[in-house]
């Protein structure tokens, strides 16, 4: 039993509650990957009573509290039933009365639905530890159909595990393709898709969850521009996204994915995923890079990318770009260092002190930058 375990059976404020640990963290201990999180599920209980305890309420839609001192989550126990249309068209009911059972029956995969007491003890009333065996990742009941955000959560699962051997179950696919043809994943928020989206691009096999979409036709509800060979080509371009950098790699990943689409397509797509502009800005700045190196390279071209990635003001954006220059093409990153230093060098204090000002100031500027530029290319 770990830490975590222990604390929780000496814990005062959950003596005489049933807790359970359920979800991702009791699914992974399985597995032997890393925990990250825990969320527990209380049976029994009602919202005045983990009140009393001085548990924090945080649910908005249902009862979620968080413990006073390690902040995790511990929701009451309950059941779901569609009312409307997307991931949200639900009606929750939190009762004292609501099983452990009935809890895990409303989750998504039967490795998802297991539960552990404090003790240790672990309750599979779905046989969840029998796919995580055989690797594979199966639906618990058709209710899976009814969110259609479960597509994409399943997508993603497999870009986690698939290293590991595992596979979707065919009458799960065959749900997944179900609902892709429902209309149901239109009625999902573009932010939903997009969280799950990036936290797949950071799974150790982003590139399955693409192909998983496209496995079962929902690729073209949310990614029509990633369909046929520009899917390919993506895939392609993405398996040299940078591994290492401050920033995000599920945006490094994203950026080069839409590398190979046009400015019109790129910008359809953050349009519609609603994408955070720093995420939609790299993908832009990526386009630039790889239009720089599908030419020749010459002072006005490689001027023309230090402005574009506004890099006078924002040095870190050339930086980085550099980064993927040195895997795309590794023999001409140094060229574009010593370029790129070069400008900077170019000092305006200088300029001013042999009398120019005003817009022969910046004329001047961007001469003597383009010049040096110009004899760092060659």
């Amino acid at each position: 039993m770990g830490k975590n375990e222990t604390q929780q059976r000496t814990d005062p404020r959950l003596a005489g509650l049933q807790v359970y640990r359920v979800g991702g963290a009791v699914r992974d201990a399985l597995l032997g990957w890393p925990v990250v999180d825990n969320d527990w599920v209380v049976v029994g209980a009602t919202p005045e009573a983990m009140r009393k305890r001085g548990f924090k309420p945080v649910g908005r839609d249902f009862p979620v509290f968080l413990h006073p001192d390690t902040a995790e989550e511990y929701a009451l126990a309950r059941t779901e039933r569609k009312s409307g249309r997307g991931y949200g068209g639900f009606e929750v009911h939190a009762s004292p009365n609501v099983t452990l059972e009935e809890d895990l029956l409303r989750r998504d995969l039967t490795i998802n639905a297991i539960a552990q007491s404090v003790k240790g003890t672990l309750t599979d009333p779905f046989n969840g530890q029998g796919d995580i065996e055989q690797r594979v990742l199966r639906h618990i009941s058709v209710a899976f159909s009814e969110d259609p955000l479960r597509v994409l959560r399943t997508a993603r699962f497999l870009a986690r595990y698939a290293s590991l051997g595992f596979t979707i179950a065919d009458e799960t696919l065959a749900l997944m393709r179900q609902v892709s043809h429902s209309g149901e994943l239109e009625h999902l928020a573009a932010e939903r898709v997009w969280v799950e989206t990036e936290k797949a691009l950071g799974e150790p096999s982003p590139e399955v969850y693409l192909t998983t979409l496209e496995c079962c036709e929902a690729l073209p509800v949310w990614f029509s521009e990633l369909v046929g060979s520009m899917l390919s080509q993506g895939l392609a371009a993405m398996s040299q996204a940078p591994q290492r950098g401050a920033l995000a790699v599920a945006h490094w990943r994203y950026a080069q994915l839409v590398s190979p689409l046009n400015a019109h397509q790129r910008d359809a797509l953050a349009a519609r995923l609603k994408l955070p502009n720093r995420v939609a800005q790299l993908a832009r700045y990526t386009a630039l890079t790889h239009a720089l190196l599908a030419v020749p390279l010459d002072g006005q071209g490689v001027l023309h990318w230090l402005e574009r990635l506004d890099g006078w003001r924002k040095p870190e954006q050339v930086e980085e770009q550099l980064t993927l220059v040195a895997i795309l093409a590794p023999e001409q990153v140094t060229q574009l260092a010593t370029a790129w230093q070069a400008a900077r060098a170019i000092s305006p204090q200088a300029l001013i002190a042999e009398g120019y000002q005003g817009a022969a100031l910046g004329e001047a500027i961007r001469t003597r930058r383009g010049q040096a530029v110009a004899e760092a290319v060659g």
